[in-house]
């Protein structure tokens, strides 16, 4: 069930700045959730506290959540809530930024989403096959009847 709160927040962002998908929002945040405890696991020193998640490590969580949750179709869901490159997830993180649903340290900024993976590597390329080494032409055709 969704927030209340969080979904009327949504509806003000959307009307000031309609180029995300109300469900890229609720991603975002649910991402956020991901990232957060995936870092508790890895980190005992950050179980249990509130901690600051940087932009780059909140992409690589959105980078996991997303291919955990829509597998190969997670660039194609993403694109069709507006979101195409990096900066869109800074986008979103700064709108509810504005809101207060989330918050900044004093060296956050909207480039820290710039350019951190496009989402052909991030999104595609880990449900491409594997290429194979090209043979070279002393390889190819050379079989020889039994």
């Amino acid at each position: 069930m969704e927030d209340p709160d969080f979904d009327a927040v949504v509806t003000l962002i959307l009307k000031e700045d309609p180029r995300f998908d109300k469900r890229a929002y609720n991603f975002v945040r649910l991402a956020l959730d991901h990232t957060v405890k995936e870092l508790r696991k890895k980190d005992a020193g950050r179980a249990g506290k509130s901690f600051h998640v940087s932009g780059p490590e909140l992409l690589e969580g959105i980078r996991v959540y997303a291919l955990d949750q829509f597998g190969p179709l997670a660039k194609t869901v993403l694109n069709e809530w507006g979101l195409k490159r990096c900066r869109d997830f800074g986008d979103i993180v700064f709108n509810l930024i504005e809101y207060n649903v989330f918050s900044k340290s004093s060296d956050d900024q909207r480039e820290d989403f710039s350019d951190i993976y496009t989402f052909e590597e991030a999104f595609v390329r880990p449900f491409q096959p594997k290429r194979r080494p090209r043979r070279g032409p002393e390889t190819a055709g050379s079989l020889s009847p039994a």
